[in-house]
């Protein structure tokens, strides 16, 4: 019996938006994925019904704790829900997290393994995160979501 935990269903796409100047940086880690905590499963699919709680307000306190960013510089946007699933039956939801700081804060997610990277700069991480963060460009920058 294998006592590695299983992966957290709720993942997060960390991100800086500079309405002004309308640049948007994402947070990519050093395992070259996309989300935190932990990646995508290789064979998730976009899935609407799903049984995982929608619960971005709990891992955006996840994120504060263990990044140590104050309270009040990350939001959790409720527009951006995404569920996807496994496989093997796994469910999950991504979550989008906005820091709202003046400037990314690279100093608070390098230790963790962080960079803020533009888009372009992330061609050839995975695909379907990619997917994810074209959603994500498309809510922030475009004013719309696929839905």
């Amino acid at each position: 019996m294998s006592t590695t935990p299983s992966p957290a269903p709720h993942r997060a796409i960390l991100c800086h938006f500079d309405g002004y100047s309308a640049a948007l940086l994402f947070a990519r880690w050093a395992d070259g994925s996309l989300l935190w905590p932990v990646p995508l499963p290789a064979d998730a699919v976009s899935a609407d019904d799903i049984g995982v709680p929608n619960d971005g307000e709990a891992l955006r306190q996840r994120v504060v704790a263990q990044l140590g960013v104050n309270d009040a510089d990350v939001v959790c946007l409720p527009e951006f829900d995404e569920g996807f699933r496994g496989a093997d039956g796994s469910e999950g939801r991504v979550h989008l997290l906005r820091f709202t700081t003046f400037e990314a804060p690279a100093a608070a997610i390098e230790p963790a393994g962080g960079t803020f990277r533009h888009l372009p700069a992330l061609r050839g991480c995975d695909r379907g995160e990619l997917a994810l963060l074209r959603e994500v460009f498309n809510l922030l920058v475009g004013g719309n979501a696929r839905r």
